[in-house]
């Protein structure tokens, strides 16, 4: 009997091991034992303070070899393996040197529970390049990147807050700043925007800085706020001018080129352009005629000449040109309409057009009992004898009564083409 129950433990023993033999054999093969490998670009450092207290920040070495971290493991445990579950550090305080160029610094490497004897890393030290750390102050400049508030309103005033932000960093990275952008999106806006936005470094090549470059970089969020400005349009100009024209001369009229501009202006602002008839003046200051014998003309900037809270919209030229018209004493200038003026001798088989609707004629009275003449008091005419198609300026031949003289010769651009036919369209 203790035989037969020997032989039946035998029996099982054996049994057992064959059972684990062969479980060893189909776990290998469907889930053997293998290896993957990951690049890894993010290294955490640790105590960075440790160099800090010196005064130095670490820049990884432009020719960093990749990191390679290969794992060791079971196909199904490797398969569930993925870059987000490898921790990559670099403790500073490891380092072989800090007095070396660059620094070499013993890179670690966990990943969940895989032991670290199954985890290899290539190359095994981080390179580093260490430099001083520095700190400047920079002004930040506000823009919209190219979006625009609805129609009828216009960006008065773009303000960061702070107005200024310091920026810490490697004293390489702080020297390369040129500026500090900031941007806010105005686009369809009606109202005041403010926004909190990350800021935007451009070196002085005027490429913006990387996200590498931004990462070595302590910078603050702004906030950035456009305030919006209604539009005014038809807003006229007004000017005046300074001084006195030669003796026997006189000012005819003042005007300015453009006489109406559009505006944005805060309410206030705005506001008091209303009661100023919505109406822009010009000082005397601005054309001075002293002792001057004819025309006078001067270009201006007409933001110069802007009222607090008023700022021509973005559309507009600054430029506005002041013109003194002077005269002889006793003069006036009279305007014919370019189609009162006979064209003789006309190319056959051609037309005439005028470049202008009308022409400016100055006339001087012999007599100050004369009355101003006026446009019906006028006969022009042009010859165009002998012309082909093309354009001329060509004089214009005045006819006025007795007791006036003409203070300027008269010329007017015409065009001369030929007439076409219903025919020759086709």
């Amino acid at each position: 009997m203790k035989k037969k129950i020997g032989n039946n433990l035998s029996l099982k023993i054996l049994s057992l091991a064959i059972a684990i033999l062969v479980w060893l054999l189909v776990v290998n093969i469907n889930n053997p034992i293998s290896t993957k490998s990951f690049i890894v670009s993010d290294v955490e450092l640790l105590n960075e303070a440790y160099i800090d207290a010196d005064g130095k920040m670490c820049m990884q070495d432009e020719e960093q070899v990749p990191i390679r971290v290969t794992i060791k493991a079971q196909r199904k445990i490797l398969d569930r393996i993925s870059l987000n579950d490898i921790r990559a550090v670099a403790d500073l305080q490891q380092a072989v040197s800090l007095k070396t160029d660059p620094v070499m610094v013993p890179i670690t490497v966990s990943c969940g529970r895989i032991s670290a004897d199954n985890i290899e890393v290539s190359p095994q030290n981080m390179s580093l390049h260490l430099e001083d750390k520095d700190t400047q102050e920079f002004v930040v400049n506000v823009n919209t990147n190219n979006t625009k508030p609805d129609r009828g309103y216009e960006i008065g005033a773009l303000i960061s807050n702070p107005e200024k932000i310091k920026i810490t960093g490697p004293v390489s990275l702080i020297n390369k700043i040129d500026k500090v952008n900031a941007s806010i999106d105005v686009d369809g806006a009606m109202e005041d925007v403010t926004q909190e936005t990350d800021v935007k470094i451009i070196d002085k090549n005027g490429e913006e800085f990387t996200d590498t470059d931004m990462g070595y970089l302590n910078v603050s969020k702004v906030y950035v706020t456009a305030k919006l400005w209604k539009v005014q349009s038809n807003v006229r100009i007004s000017a005046e001018y300074s001084g006195t024209p030669a003796a026997g001369y006189q000012v005819e009229s003042i005007m300015t080129t453009p006489n109406v501009i559009s505006i944005a202006g805060s309410e206030d602002a705005l506001a008091s352009l209303k009661e100023q008839n919505n109406t822009i003046w010009l000082p005397g200051s601005v054309a001075d005629i002293s002792d001057r014998n004819s025309d006078f003309e001067e270009k201006i900037n007409i933001s110069d000449y802007l009222p607090d809270g008023l700022k021509l919209t973005s559309d507009s030229s600054e430029d506005v040109f002041v013109r003194v018209n002077i005269l002889p004493e006793g003069s006036n200038v009279c305007e014919v309409p370019t189609k009162n003026i006979i064209v003789n001798d006309s190319p056959e088989g051609m037309q005439v057009s005028f470049d202008t609707a009308k022409i400016e004629i100055r006339v001087k009275k012999t007599s100050d009992d004369l009355a101003d003449l006026t446009e019906g008091d006028i006969k022009a005419s042009i010859d165009l004898k002998g012309m082909s198609e093309g354009s001329y300026e060509v004089p214009v031949s005045i006819e006025i009564p007795k007791g006036y003289e003409l203070v300027d010769e008269v010329t007017t651009g015409v065009e001369i083409s030929k007439i076409s036919t219903a025919d020759e369209s086709n």
